[in-house]
C-alpha cells in the first residue's frame, strides 16, 4: 500500500474525524480510544497512561490499557507485575486475547514484551496489529488507552492518527516542547489531525505552566491552524522516578493524585459530559493549583 493510500485509509477509519466529539460511548456502543503520547521520552508518559486508565476504571468504566512499546514495555514494571512474552504469544496465535490480559477489576492491561528476540527480528507492522486489536475488542470496553511510543516513527503516528483523542504529555524541557510540536505538526500535515489535548508534567510554578501553554497553543494555532485543549498540569516532585510512581499510583490523598483527577474530570466534562456524575468526584476540577493560587487554563 502506498504512503498516500495508507494516509487515506487512516483518515477514513479515524472515528475522531467522522463522529461528533460529545457522543456518549454508552449510546454509541464502542470504546473511546485515547492515545497517551509525547514528542520525546522521559516525560512521564507511561505513568500518566497508567494513572488515567486506573482513574477511569476506579470510576466504574471498563478500561483497557495497551502498552504499544512492543518490546520495551514499562507498564507491567511500573505496576509491579511479572514480565512475560504474552504479547508475542498473542501475535503468534499461541494464546488468545483473553489469556494475555492482566485484570484488576475494571482495569485491564495488555502489556508488551521486553527484549523478545522473535519480535526484534520480525518485520511485522505492529501498528496494524494494534489497530486489529482495537477493531476486534472496542465493543467490549468503555475506554481503550494506548501508551504509544514517544517520537514520530510510523507506529506512533499511525496509533495517534487512529485514536479518538490524543493526550500529548510535555515537560518544561525545551526539547520536550519542540518535539511535541513536531509530533502535532506531522499528525496535522500527514493525517489531518487538528486537535490534541495537552498535559504539562513536572511543572515548578504557575508562570512556567502558563508560558508553556501559551507557547504551544499560539504556535499550533498560527502555523497549523489547529487547536490545543489544555487538560492541566502535574506539579514537579523532587523524588526518584520509582518513588514518584509509588505516590502517583498509591494514596488517593496525595496532591499528585488530586492533580490527575482534575485532568481526567476536565477531559470528560468537556468531551464526554455524561460519563462522570458529580457523585463520583467531589472536587470541581477546572482549575490548576499552585499553592493557594488558582488559574483557569487557556483553551485555544
Amino acid at each position: 500500500m502506498s504512503t498516500k493510500n495508507v494516509s487515506d485509509w487512516l483518515l477514513s477509519q479515524n472515528r475522531y474525524q467522522r463522529a461528533e466529539k460529545c457522543v456518549d460511548k454508552k449510546i454509541e456502543g464502542k470504546a473511546k480510544t485515547i492515545s497517551i503520547t509525547a514528542g520525546k521520552g522521559g516525560v512521564g508518559k507511561t505513568s500518566v497512561a497508567i494513572k488515567v486508565a486506573k482513574s477511569l476504571a476506579d470510576a466504574g468504566y471498563k478500561t483497557l490499557l495497551i502498552d504499544c512499546d512492543f518490546n520495551l514495555a514499562n507498564t507491567a514494571v511500573k505496576l509491579g507485575l511479572p514480565i512475560n512474552d504474552d504479547f508475542a504469544s498473542l501475535i503468534m496465535g499461541t494464546k488468545s486475547f483473553e489469556e494475555v490480559l492482566h485484570r484488576d477489576g475494571q482495569f485491564h492491561l495488555l502489556s508488551g514484551c521486553n527484549g523478545n528476540l522473535d519480535l526484534f527480528e520480525n518485520r511485522l507492522e505492529y501498528d496494524k496489529i494494534i489497530l486489529d486489536i482495537l477493531v476486534g475488542h472496542e465493543d467490549e470496553y468503555d475506554f481503550i488507552l494506548l501508551d504509544s511510543p514517544a517520537g514520530i516513527q510510523k507506529d506512533t503516528l499511525t496509533i495517534n492518527a487512529y485514536s479518538d483523542y490524543r493526550f500529548v504529555v510535555v515537560t518544561p524541557d525545551k526539547s520536550s516542547i519542540t518535539d511535541s510540536y513536531s509530533l502535532m505538526k506531522i499528525l496535522n500535515t500527514k493525517y489531518g489531525v487538528k486537535t490534541n489535548h495537552l498535559l504539562v508534567n513536572k511543572v515548578s510554578n504557575l508562570a512556567q505552566y502558563q508560558k508553556i501553554v501559551k507557547t504551544l497553543s499560539e504556535t499550533v494555532d498560527h502555523f497549523l491552524k489547529g487547536r490545543v485543549n489544555v487538560l492541566g498540569s502535574i506539579e514537579y516532585e523532587n523524588k526518584a522516578v520509582d518513588k514518584f510512581d509509588q505516590i502517583l499510583l498509591g494514596s488517593a490523598n496525595s496532591s499528585i493524585h488530586k492533580n490527575f483527577i482534575k485532568v481526567v474530570n476536565r477531559f470528560t466534562e468537556e468531551n464526554i459530559s455524561t460519563l462522570f456524575s458529580d457523585e463520583k468526584f467531589e472536587v470541581p476540577f477546572a482549575t490548576t493549583h499552585f499553592g493557594k493560587q488558582e488559574v483557569q487554563p487557556t483553551i485555544c
